[in-house]
C-alpha cells in the first residue's frame, strides 16, 4: 500500500465518520424520512451519472428486483433508523454502534447460508455485543433520553446490513459495486420518496441542515463510494475495507470537534471491546483486513470493472 493509498484510506474513514455528525445536525430539522431521501436520492443522481459516463446503465435493469432488496436492506431501512438514533444519541456513539454491522453478517451467514462459524469466531462474536451492551449502558448512566430505545434502533440496522451483504453474496455475485450501489440508491430513493413527502417539515429546515443533507448525499455516499471504488482497485477489497476500523473513531472525534459532545472513558471502552469482537469473529487483526461495514456499498463480483 502506497502512501497516497493511505491517505485516501484515511480520508474515507474520516468521510464516513462524518455522515453521522451531518445526520446529528439535520435529522431535528428535517426528520429521518426526508433527510434520508435528500441523502439516498443526491447519491443516486451522483452515481446514475458516473454509470452513464462508464455506459454501464443497462446493467440495472435485469436486475431490478434484487437491486431494490439491496436498497432497502443497505440503505433506506438502516439510513433511516441511524437518522432517528442520533435524535437521541451522540454521533460517536451511533458510529460504534454502526461497527457491529460484521457481527450481523456473520450471524446472518450462519443462519441463512450456513456459514460455519469457528469456535473463535462465537467467542467474537460474544464480545462484540458486550461491547454494545457496555455501550448502551454508559449511555444509560448519563442519563440520555432514549438512549435504548436508539440503541436497539441501530442495531436493527446493522442487522439490516447484514441481511444485505448475505443477500448480495447470494443473489448477485459477479455484478460490479458501482451498478450494486448505483441500482441500491435510485430504489431507496424510490421507496422513501411517498413517506418523505408525508412527513416533509412544515418548518423550512436552516441552511446547516441543507448543507448537511446536501453532504450526506454527495460527499458521505457520491464521492466516498467513488474513493472506495478507486481504493479497491489499486490495494483490493480486503485492504480497502479496513476504513471499518476507522470509522467509529471519526465519528466520535467530528461529534467533540464540531457537536462537543463528550467522550467518556466508557465509550472509549465499549469501542474497544467492540473493535476486538469485531477482530475475533472475523478471524483478521485490524491491520490486516476488517468486515464489511456498514456506509460501504455492497461489493461482489470485480469491482474494478464497474
Amino acid at each position: 500500500m502506497t502512501y497516497r493509498d493511505r491517505i485516501e484510506l484515511i480520508l474515507l474513514g474520516a468521510i464516513w465518520g462524518a455522515s453521522f455528525l451531518f445526520m446529528r445536525v439535520a435529522a431535528p430539522e428535517f426528520g429521518p424520512f426526508a433527510l434520508v431521501e435528500l441523502r439516498v436520492g443526491i447519491a443516486a443522481l451522483f452515481l446514475l451519472a458516473i454509470l452513464l459516463w462508464r455506459r454501464g446503465i443497462r446493467k440495472l435493469l435485469p436486475l431490478v428486483l434484487p437491486l431494490t432488496i439491496v436498497g432497502i436492506a443497505s440503505s433506506a431501512l438502516p439510513f433511516v433508523l441511524f437518522a432517528y438514533a442520533t435524535l437521541s444519541i451522540s454521533a460517536g456513539t451511533a458510529a460504534v454502534l454502526n461497527a457491529t454491522a460484521p457481527l450481523f453478517a456473520a450471524l446472518v451467514g450462519y443462519a441463512w447460508l450456513h456459514e460455519k462459524l469457528r469456535p473463535l469466531q462465537c467467542v467474537g462474536l460474544a464480545v462484540g455485543f458486550a461491547g454494545v451492551v457496555l455501550l448502551v449502558w454508559d449511555r444509560m448512566s448519563v442519563n440520555v433520553e432514549g438512549a435504548v430505545a436508539a440503541a436497539v434502533a441501530c442495531l436493527v440496522a446493522t442487522l439490516s446490513y447484514g441481511v444485505a451483504v448475505n443477500f448480495t453474496k447470494k443473489k448477485l455475485a459477479g455484478v460490479p459495486a458501482l451498478v450494486n450501489a448505483t441500482g441500491s440508491q435510485i430504489a431507496a430513493s424510490l421507496l422513501l420518496l411517498p413517506l418523505a413527502a408525508v412527513y416533509w417539515p412544515a418548518k423550512l429546515p436552516g441552511a446547516a441542515s441543507w448543507y448537511s443533507a446536501v453532504a450526506l448525499g454527495v460527499v458521505c455516499t457520491g464521492i466516498a463510494f467513488v474513493l472506495y471504488f478507486r481504493l479497491i482497485a489499486r490495494i483490493g477489497p480486503s485492504k480497502a475495507i479496513t476504513v471499518t476500523y476507522l470509522v467509529p473513531v471519526f465519528g466520535m472525534l467530528w461529534g467533540l470537534i464540531f457537536l462537543h459532545e463528550p467522550i467518556s472513558a466508557g465509550m472509549v471502552a465499549a469501542c474497544l471491546v467492540v473493535f476486538f469482537g469485531i477482530a475475533l469473529a472475523t478471524g483478521k487483526r485490524p491491520s490486516a483486513a476488517a468486515p464489511v461495514q456498514a456506509h460501504l456499498p455492497v461489493t461482489s463480483g470485480d469491482e474494478t470493472k464497474s
